[in-house]
């Protein structure tokens, strides 16, 4: 019989706002895919992002153009060729995944070759704010062994000083979503070095990130919006120490395990990321992440609530997936 394939738009509140150099947000907007076989349901869920020209409705349009194909029986080979990376493939391709795991009997894991996943610690993310906001955060989330703070230029030093004398144990990365210059990033980094900074993800916009080639960078550069898929990968060469691998990106799971590996083969590490979102986005990528120096998937841990049944977070700690969430 022929496949059934189920799009829509779902809403989850955040808890309070989330702020990066961009603007804020209350809501985590998503859109969820199901295909189903009769027997079996697969599931998928993607955040488009208007920084890559994405909405809710165009995600819902691009996945809607392959329903005939869908149905017919395409697999995730033929979706890489079929549709390029970004959102609405992400969620496809995950669902498939998930369809295939039920249908076997065997997790994802295991269909993909990869080892048993074991339990990994993510990242919490401390909102832009003012310096005195930040630093309530971090007092409230010192216990927190990593914290990931999303920057913006002006004041941002004093933003994460603030952050480490209010939770001095905990590893530090920041974000600043392409707002800074090069005159900034040579500033700040030695002094965020200083600062226990490990990590600085995307600093300048990606259309003029060729500077980085030429500029001292005594804390690793990780790229975000400079990276999507392994395609990616000779533009970046010589400007970034580490590159950022979200799912929405890449377009699914599929490309993201090939772009891990060929990153890795070019010496570059690996940062495992997501958008805000449940914990059904999460759980594909936490298979990515097992070998990720650097793991960010808080998502449902900034949302008022989470999917049910989500992901177990203890702490920081983020267990692998159930099969009824996915995989």
């Amino acid at each position: 019989m022929a496949r059934q394939l189920t799009i829509r738009a779902e809403s989850w509140p955040i808890a309070g706002s989330f702020t990066i150099s961009r603007g804020s947000k209350t809501k985590a907007e998503v859109v969820l895919v199901e295909i189903g076989d009769g027997a079996h349901v697969g599931r998928g869920e993607c955040v488009p992002y208007a920084r890559y020209g994405e909405t809710i409705a165009s995600a819902i349009a691009t996945v809607e153009r392959l329903r005939p194909e869908i149905q017919a029986g395409l697999d995730r080979t033929a979706l890489q060729g079929t549709m390029p990376p970004g959102a609405a493939r992400n969620a496809l391709d995950c669902a498939l995944w998930d369809l295939e795991a039920k249908r076997s009997g065997h997790p994802v894991w295991r269909l993909a070759g990869l080892a048993p996943p074991q339990a990994v610690t993510t990242a919490y993310t401390l909102s832009l704010g003012t310096v005195e906001s930040m630093a309530a955060a971090a007092r409230a989330n010192a216990g927190r062994p990593l914290l990931k703070l999303k920057l913006s230029g002006p004041g941002d030093l004093d933003r994460v000083r603030a952050v480490h004398e209010n939770a001095p144990q905990s590893r530090l990365i920041v974000d600043a979503n392409e707002a800074w210059t090069a005159e900034i990033f040579s500033e700040l980094a030695p002094q965020l070095l200083r600062l226990g900074v490990e990590l600085i993800e995307q600093p300048l916009p990606a259309t003029n990130d060729h500077v980085l080639a030429d500029l001292a960078r005594p804390v690793p550069v990780c790229a975000d919006e400079s990276c999507h898929d392994a395609a990616s990968l000779p533009g970046i060469r010589g400007k970034y120490d580490a590159v950022n691998i979200k799912l929405d990106k890449t377009g699914g799971l599929t490309e993201a395990l090939r772009l891990a590996a060929a990153a890795k083969a070019q010496g570059l590490a690996i940062m495992v990321g997501c958008m805000v979102a449940t914990s059904l986005s999460m759980a594909p990528a936490l298979l990515v992440a097992q070998d990720a120096r650097w793991v960010d998937l808080d998502g449902p841990l900034l949302l008022a609530q989470d999917r049910a049944p989500g992901l177990v977070y203890q702490g920081n700690l983020v267990q692998p997936s159930s099969p009824s969430l996915w995989g």
